[in-house]
């Protein structure tokens, strides 16, 4: 069964998206998406101070079988991004949505998150990906 955590939003791309509740939203790739892609050996980040718009891209994870590149869930500007992945990406695979989180965005409209799907919605993003 995928981990996909009731409380975080997401998209089909498989980024997920939590709230932090200040204005500000944390994200990362998905369980699936780490679990897919496998060991993860790269990846690059949008730069502090970045204005995203929804669905840019906004970096890229590259792991022993293939790159894939992630973008921004919400339009906003960067105001951090998680630096231990420079040296240690394999933390992603091992804490997706702990110590593996990827940047974190100011919202520009708060609305744009009701554009996001929850838990529910993600999984059958999922189960329609997998029948293929």
């Amino acid at each position: 069964m995928v981990d996909t955590p009731k409380e975080l939003c997401y998209r089909e791309t498989h980024e997920w998206v939590r709230d932090e509740g200040d204005g500000t939203v944390t994200v990362g790739i998905t369980d699936y998406a780490q679990e897919s892609l496998g060991d993860i050996v790269y990846v690059e980040l949008p730069a502090i101070g970045d204005d995203l718009e929804t669905g840019q891209e906004a970096g890229v994870v590259e792991s022993v079988k293939a790159a894939s590149d992630i973008y921004a869930p919400v339009s906003g500007t960067v105001v951090a991004i998680n630096e231990v992945l420079e040296e240690t990406p394999e933390i992603i695979n091992a804490s997706p949505y702990g110590d593996g989180w990827f940047y974190r965005l100011e919202v520009a409209d708060a609305a744009e998150l009701e554009d996001l799907l929850d838990a529910e919605g993600y999984l059958e993003v999922v189960e329609e990906e997998e029948a293929g």
